[in-house]
């Protein structure tokens, strides 16, 4: 019998031993017990993280696994979601991290540094709901990502004061027009994750049957008109579909924003990047799993980043901007949710079926994986390449890596430079 189940019925006979037995033995035996327990790991092999608690609780009381059969506090979680949930066997867990990348970075951080989890072997699936792009895709649907973009990463200008050949108030750092790749980069500003596991999951959501409203057909019929065709996926029914997610705290909506930020993330990728949903996490979540991975506590691998559509992130022909993010009934909220569940469950039992075949050994990653900075290995296919070997691209191109500052003559001092 698993240990796990065994502890707590063990805990409890001492507990309650007859009559006979001294206080003292009774303490000292379930004292014993508590260590033991202490050292005991659980090692998931799928970890499920939500960032709220809609998105938490589609996972709760489902027909095919209960992941309230274990609660594990974790110091460092989120005050509001203080555990993370797992079933008997241990073999899948979720947790809550909240809101904002700040919450995701700290939760994150905290479980991959708690004794009470081995994660080496687990698998991380990142499942939320999102703002979309309707040139790519739209509301209700499901979107596995290659990369995640930290899209405000950016210097920012009130759009009243940008020049007038600037089509966005958002600058690549340590550059001087929206267009210029960044010279100060921080490290968080793109990640690649493992496109051939990427390509298992999403056959196994296509599997799926997505949950879709009416009010959501209604809706999404606005973007399909004859002068508008570039917005005919927005106008489809739901869909699985791999394309990219952003990052932002800030919850942006409109036309502008999004041409910007749908640039960026070309511009970042080196061209290969397709922005389509949006969120407010990811990079956070990704930055926390590497640094993890470069401590052996995880496999940057095993990640996947899946997000369904709730919103629009720009409005349709003739709508205010504001009016699609304050007033607007799209529908695609309670949709999205259940195409959480729908489609990451598929993803779920998918890998748990094909464990001793193909998931424990892991799946070889057949492209770059990791940070900009190549702090995994390897060379980035995106950005100047990796700063932690003798790369002549980043040499001549000068990026710092770091913040840039201002001598008082206004001239850039670079603070740390790559290479």
């Amino acid at each position: 019998m698993h240990f796990s189940l065994i502890l707590p019925a063990l805990a409890s006979l001492l507990s309650s031993s007859a009559v006979s037995a001294s206080p003292v033995v009774k303490r000292d035996a379930v004292a014993a017990v508590e260590e033991r327990a202490y050292t005991y790991k659980i090692k998931p092999k799928v970890f499920i993280i939500s960032m709220f608690p809609p998105e938490a609780e589609v996972w709760w009381g489902i027909p095919e696994f209960d992941v309230l059969a274990k609660n594990i506090t974790v110091p460092g979680f989120s005050p509001l979601f203080p555990d993370a949930h797992c079933t008997a066997d241990g073999d899948i867990c979720q947790l809550t991290t909240g809101e904002s990348e700040i919450n995701a970075a700290v939760t994150i951080s905290s479980l991959v540094a708690s004794p009470k989890f081995d994660l080496t072997t687990t698998y991380f699936m990142v499942a939320g709901i999102a703002g979309v792009n309707p040139e790519i895709a739209t509301l209700g649907s499901v979107a596995f990502s290659r990369y995640a973009v930290q899209v405000a990463l950016q210097y920012e200008f009130d759009p009243r004061e940008i020049p007038a050949n600037f089509s966005t108030g958002y600058i690549p750092q340590g550059s001087t027009s929206p267009n210029e790749y960044p010279q100060s980069i921080y490290g968080t500003e793109v990640f690649e994750v493992n496109t051939a596991l990427r390509e298992l999951v999403v056959g196994f959501a296509k599997t799926a049957t997505l949950n879709d409203s009416t009010d959501a057909q209604a809706y999404r019929a606005n973007y399909l008109t004859p002068e508008t065709r570039i917005y005919a996926a927005g106008a489809a029914p739901p869909s699985v579909v791999e394309c990219d997610v952003a990052t932002s705290d800030v919850y942006f909506s409109g036309n502008i924003l999004g041409e910007a930020f749908d640039n960026f993330t070309k511009l970042v990728t080196n061209g290969s990047g397709i922005y389509c949903m949006t969120a407010q996490e990811d990079n956070a979540t990704l930055e926390a799993l590497l640094r993890a991975t470069v401590a052996g506590l995880v496999d940057f691998a095993r990640i996947i980043i899946m997000r369904t559509a709730s919103d629009m992130d720009r409005p349709y022909p003739g709508q205010a901007a504001t009016t699609n993010l304050f007033w607007a009934n799209q529908g695609g909220f309670e949709p999205s949710l259940q195409n959480i569940y729908l489609a990451g469950v598929k993803v779920v039992e998918g890998i748990l079926e094909g464990w001793n075949s193909t998931f424990a050994q892991g799946v070889n990653a057949t492209n770059y994986i990791g940070d900009i900075f190549g702090t995994l290995g390897g060379t980035p296919d995106f950005g100047p390449g990796s700063v932690f070997n003798d790369n002549p691209v980043v040499k001549k191109r000068g990026v710092v890596a770091g913040r840039t500052k201002r001598s008082s003559k206004g001239k850039r001092d670079l603070e740390v430079r790559i290479g």
